[in-house]
């Protein structure tokens, strides 16, 4: 053979392998090309293949504020403070300054003042002190006052748990008066598509999700919601095609990872949930329960049994009550039940909404709980209740009274008729009850007469699946319940007329 052939044996094939310093190289020319969007996609690709470099992230996190994604940047560098590296402490400037472009000054104070407290001579001094007096004069308040500003993030927590305890009109109220006073907190219109959803009115939850995507498109936490607002739907192709579009998402955040992993679990994609979720644990993610849930659930219907069961015994360490409601078990999740839900019922028994209490009181008549209810001062003892209240809680106290009232009668018989068909209550459910207990106390006030409750309980599961956007033709409806179809069609007239 030719000294040729020889060489051609001897020859090796290299392998390229990106690094992350390899992309940032090229994200910094991009930056300094001022071609920011491409700048932004090297330098996620450099943070994905090493996450723990804190000048990447930073980087990331600059050019995101230039190009106007102040909550994004924040994130990052959050991210960098508190977990990759503390003591870059110019990340406090730039949160300032994302902050005071947010409106959000009593942040930027903070910030702005933190740098300056651990960097004396610092690259961004000057820079950090014009701004303090740019937020000064913006905000015409002192630090005294910044410091009692608008109070957001509490104002989340207390939606948050609104939403948790099934009060969605309190969640939509609060959350309403934060996105005022806030209108680039994506976090409250999510929320608030949330609740929306949960109280049946779907189109101001799509409308919602819509608002938040035009705004900041790509907001993965409102591609997710739409993800299972669709699911609940049963639009198949919508939800796939949402799906195609998140698998070939990558996100940097944890917290984005586990909505990614949580969302396609929910809605049973259980091999890219099982993706993301195993990769959060092996890098060291330590969630709360519901991540344990998803995760065990994702890893049994993949036939993983060792991690399930590990990822559930974890789940147990958090949650002990949960004992006994493993995924793969043949049972309904009871801790959704909000018959079961103990603190549910006791937080709607104080509600503002006369609706939100009454079914409260509903809730206590079929709870396994209603003996710590009953006993307890919010409902023996309610200064809220109305005359109305007061008679159905006697009511449900004493079945055999024979003082009920006839409209609390008629009330309760409606709602014992969607029972029939709408049990255990969840949170979807929650919705067809408290639209109900709405229409009941409108009813009332308008003097409507009421009478047929078949009829009424038949035209109300009309009208909320219309809402929700859910197909059921009338011949269906009318059916289930054994009514005609010219009756159920004037009672749906009636019910709309409430509504309104």
């Amino acid at each position: 053979m030719g000294k040729d052939s020889q060489a051609g044996q001897q020859a090796k094939i290299l392998t390229f392998h990106p690094t992350g310093e390899y992309y940032f190289t090229k994200g910094l020319k991009a930056y300094h090309r001022r071609d920011l969007y491409k700048a932004k996609k090297f330098f996620e690709r450099a943070l994905e293949l090493e996450p723990a470099e804190p000048m990447i992230a930073c980087q990331l996190a600059i050019t995101c504020t230039e190009i106007g994604e102040y909550n994004y940047s924040n994130l990052l560098l959050e991210n960098i403070l508190n977990v990759l590296d503390p003591y870059m402490t110019e990340c406090h400037y730039f949160l300032a300054n994302n902050y005071a472009h947010l409106g959000m000054f009593k942040e930027a104070y903070r910030h702005a003042n933190a740098y300056l407290d651990k960097e004396e001579d610092g690259e961004f001094h000057d820079d950090a002190e014009d701004l303090l007096d740019l937020i000064t004069f913006e905000a015409e308040e002192t630090e005294e006052s910044l410091e009692q500003q608008d109070g957001l993030i509490h104002k989340q927590e207390i939606a948050r748990e609104y939403l948790e305890e099934g009060s969605f009109q309190k969640a939509i109220d609060v959350l309403q008066e934060t996105i005022g006073q806030h209108p680039e907190f994506w976090s409250a219109y999510n929320n608030l598509a949330l609740a929306y959803f949960y109280l049946g009115e779907t189109e101001n939850a799509f409308s919602t999700l819509d608002d938040v995507l035009a705004k900041s498109p790509g907001n993965l936490h409102a591609l997710c919601n739409l993800v299972v607002f669709h699911h609940y739907q049963q639009n198949r192709d919508k939800v796939q095609e949402l799906v195609n579009a998140l698998d070939k998402v990558r996100p940097i955040l944890m917290e984005h990872r586990f909505k990614l992993g949580a969302t396609f679990a929910l809605t049973g994609k259980y091999a890219l949930a099982y993706k993301w979720l195993k990769q959060l644990q092996k890098n060291g993610y330590e969630g709360d329960g519901t991540f344990y849930y998803w995760l065990a659930l994702s890893a049994f219907h993949l036939g993983h049994e060792a991690t399930a069961q590990k990822a559930w015994k974890k789940m147990l360490q958090l949650n002990p009550d949960k004992k006994g409601l493993e995924p793969w078990r043949e049972i309904n999740p009871a801790e959704n039940d909000f018959e079961q839900d103990l603190p549910s019922i006791l937080k709607r028994l104080d509600s503002e909404f006369i609706e939100e209490r009454m079914f409260a009181i509903f809730l206590t008549k079929h709870s396994s709980q209603k003996d710590s209810v009953i006993n307890h001062p919010s409902f023996q003892k309610n200064s809220l209740f109305t005359p109305l209240e007061e008679n159905y809680a006697q009511a449900v106290l004493d079945v055999s009274n024979e003082e009920i009232l006839p409209a609390i009668d008629f009330a309760d018989r409606v709602a014992e008729l969607l029972y029939h068909h709408y049990r255990p209550i969840q949170l979807t459910e929650a919705g067809l009850y408290l639209t109900w207990f709405s229409i009941f106390i409108e009813a009332e006030r308008t003097y409507e007469k009421l009478n047929n409750p078949t009829a009424w309980a038949a035209a109300l599961e009309y009208v909320w699946h219309r809402l929700r956007n859910e197909k059921k033709s009338q011949q269906e409806i009318a059916k289930k319940h054994i009514i005609s179809v010219s009756s159920l069609s004037k009672y749906v007239k009636m019910v709309n007329a409430l509504l309104q």
